[in-house]
């Protein structure tokens, strides 16, 4: 491996593990796959040209050619998606692929991939409903992630702007999920807060971020599922639907 792809495989592992994560729904399951991957042999795509994602491609090929990615794949979760779709769904949503490049990971012709992806996303609607605290410190960005949230089909239990208020509500209202900002300014920070959340109960976290390499630095707990700012709206919907059937949760500390 030459020094050039080396570099390129390091700085794709943030997205790698982020992406392993959330399609196992859990943080050591998801990172072991990356293990795995870097372990096995990896190569380029055919059709990957060289350049930033060429490392990203190289990992996530790797994944779901371990995850069993292949176009009958089942993915015994009993949502009606196939390993394929839910795959492709996190590729094009999460990881911000084109259709082509999602195919490229997948090994599959880029109009079998967009098929899958509108097959899956068609199911969104049939995923089970989320009890969402929303922790955000921007009064019209909570807003607006109320209205996305809601849009899904779940429900808004509660929108806190601080630690101490996310740490009550959640204590009150028993949160099946719960979608958080990262910095809450002079409210505190929504890590500490989700782990305080999490000494008492346990559900799905996604965290939302502009520096989703911050959350992934291979150190003490971190989240299986992060949204980078900005987001499209199917990227929040797609998310939630993978945390809620996934059933993600962040161990307690």
């Amino acid at each position: 491996m030459s020094e050039m792809d080396r570099s390129a495989l390091i700085g794709a592992l943030p997205y790698a593990r982020r992406f392993a994560r959330a399609l196992t729904g859990s943080q050591a399951r998801g990172d072991a796959l990356v293990a795995e991957a870097l372990r096995g042999e990896l190569e380029a795509p055919e059709g990957a040209r060289e350049g930033r994602l060429q490392g990203r491609l190289v990992l996530y090929r790797a994944i779901c050619r371990i995850s069993g990615g292949s176009p009958r794949g089942v993915d015994g979760r009993g949502d009606g998606l196939s390993r394929p779709q839910r795959m492709l769904l996190l590729l094009t949503s999460l990881e911000e692929l084109e259709p082509a490049q999602a195919a490229l990971a997948l090994g599959i012709p880029v109009e079998e991939a967009i098929a899958h992806v509108e097959a899956a996303r068609g199911h969104l609607r049939a995923g089970a409903v989320a009890r969402v605290l929303i922790i955000e410190d921007e009064p019209i960005i909570a807003l607006d992630l109320q209205q996305l949230v809601e849009a899904a089909g779940h429900e808004v239990v509660g929108i806190a702007a601080s630690e101490d208020e996310a740490v009550a509500i959640a204590a009150a209202e028993r949160p099946t999920l719960v979608l958080a900002d990262v910095n809450l300014g002079a409210g505190g920070d929504g890590t500490s807060a989700v782990a305080r959340i999490m000494r008492t109960q346990r559900a799905p976290v996604i965290f939302v971020t502009a520096y989703p390499e911050r959350l992934l630095t291979g150190q003490d707990l971190e989240p299986a599922f992060i949204i980078t700012k900005p987001f499209e709206p199917t990227t929040l919907a797609i998310a939630t639907y993978q945390a809620v059937t996934r059933g993600v949760h962040l161990d307690p500390v």
